[in-house]
């Protein structure tokens, strides 16, 4: 299942209500949103720094993954940016002899335009 970043910033109302429910509501809320479209939460951290939290899930698409961020952002309470990751290793991506090579396919129908 394709894996994605998700870096976080509460806003105002997003930060007043990480301080009355608490942390684990937080992580709670992000769990039950990736699983209502198949994903699964690996992990979630809160951070110092340009993001409030870092999270990385598991969606069976990116269309899920997109369904799930811009849930979240139409909340009001946290702003963001998804981020595709990709797994150096195994059989997807190698690096021979000086030389890199991978087997990544492009998902979906390369018929349909895309947009830059």
């Amino acid at each position: 299942m394709p894996k994605y970043m998700f870096n976080a910033s509460y806003t105002t109302e997003g930060v007043q209500g990480l301080l009355s429910e608490g942390g684990s509501a937080r992580v709670a809320a992000a769990n039950a949103a990736m699983e209502s479209v198949g994903g699964t939460l690996e992990s979630f951290y809160f951070a110092f720094g340009e993001s409030d939290a870092v999270i990385i899930a598991d969606f069976p698409s990116n269309a899920d993954a997109a369904a799930v961020s811009l849930a979240v952002s139409a909340s009001g309470m946290v702003a963001g940016s998804m981020t595709v990751l990709l797994t150096p290793g195994g059989d997807r991506c190698r690096y021979r002899n000086g030389q890199w090579s991978h087997d990544l396919q492009p998902s979906g129908d390369l018929n349909q335009p895309t947009r830059p």
